[in-house]
């Protein structure tokens, strides 16, 4: 079974070009419902480890798997109490509980319950049937009844979530019989990879990635890559997009002046009560009036010679006392033009020094 799946949403040209030629796949060789071998490939070289060592992170941390969270057992206050006519203690009961591998058929919450009375073995089979969940190992050991008037009843609390939960005792013990118990959310089991070389062409030297995945059952191993390069793609979205968010941030503070009114926009500097270094500045630039002032870009404004970031911070706290500025919007400057500007001042003030002594 062949399947072509692409690991990168949007590409460079460049690498576009690369990629097309050489036509990657990935290959299903083996799958039963606790295991998978896959190989991907052909790769460009070094992107066999990248991509398999970040799939075998992900499948280990981050994919979403069902399990019990707490359980009631009736007539049970706390883990050390025990049971008539039962083998096992409370603790045992619960480590078999933790067992319980659940797949899920929606995306919510629920139940399940276990009712048995009398003589015999309890396992998983026993559980009550739910439309929501199915237990997948159903020959599971639970318990061991060992009279005529042993019964067991059992509420289980099911939960949806990733990688393995401590229980959390302090959480649950306002309620009274509330079992908390360690929940192993995650399918997977174990995830191997290796990577070896294939023939070369044209686009340089390439790989295939080969990876093993074993689960419980609950969601086998081609869901789980799927959901694995998912999660990876979501992240690299975020990332691939922060310089565009970014850029699209700066051109809307570029518009902060179109929300001025035309009275505003035409407010003299000379009615801001600005300090002399300040106003002498801006009127040497000339820059006569707020809107022109908050049109101009602010590492322009750092360019103006004497204009500096105390003078900035003066404008800025002017307009936001005088309500030029929109509700919870900060004018400020980053950090290289802050650095730029520091490094403009100690040149013009090393030129001045240069100019004295040489006068």
């Amino acid at each position: 079974m062949v399947m072509d799946y692409s690991i990168v949403p949007e590409l460079e040209p460049e690498s576009d070009v690369i990629l097309e030629k050489i036509n990657s796949k990935i290959i299903t060789e083996e799958l039963k419902d606790d295991y998978g071998k896959f190989s991907f490939g052909p790769l460009p070289a070094g992107q066999g480890i990248t991509v398999g060592n970040s799939l075998r992170r992900v499948l280990y941390s981050s994919i979403v798997g069902t399990a019990i969270t707490w359980v009631k057992i009736e007539g049970i206050l706390h883990e050390y109490s025990t049971i008539d006519n039962i083998k096992e203690s409370v603790e045992e009961l619960l480590l078999n509980f933790k067992s319980i591998r659940i797949k899920s058929k929606s995306d919510r919450s629920g139940k399940l319950r276990l009712e048995v009375e009398g003589e015999g073995k309890v396992s998983a089979s026993d559980i009550m049937a739910s439309s929501d969940f199915e237990i997948v190992n159903p020959e599971l050991h639970l318990a061991t009844l060992d009279s005529k008037k042993s019964k067991l009843s059992v509420e289980f609390n099911i939960e949806r979530g990733i990688g393995y939960r401590v229980k959390n005792i302090e959480e649950k013990e306002t309620t009274i019989g509330i079992l908390p118990v360690d929940a192993i959310f995650s399918p997977i089991r174990k995830v191997n990879y290796s990577v070896d070389k294939t023939t070369p062409s044209d686009s340089g030297e390439l790989e295939n990635l080969h990876i093993e995945v074993w689960t419980d059952s609950t969601k086998n191993a081609i869901d789980s890559i799927k959901e694995a390069a998912g999660v990876l793609l979501n992240q690299y979205m975020i990332i691939s997009k922060a310089s565009e968010e970014n850029q699209d941030e700066k051109e809307n503070e570029s518009e902060i002046w179109r929300q001025l009114t035309p009275e505003q926009y035409n407010t003299t500097i000379e009615q801001l009560d600005l300090s002399s270094r300040t106003l002498n500045c801006l009127k040497r630039a000339s820059l006569d009036t707020v809107g022109q002032i908050i049109e101009t870009q602010r590492a322009d404004l750092l360019k103006i010679r004497n204009f500096g970031v105390k003078s900035f911070n003066e404008l800025n706290d002017k307009f936001s006392t005088m309500g030029f500025l929109p509700e919870g919007f900060v004018w400020t400057l980053e950090e290289e033009d802050i650095e730029s500007s520091e490094n403009e001042t100690n040149n013009e003030t090393n030129n001045e020094t240069n100019e004295d002594e040489n006068n």
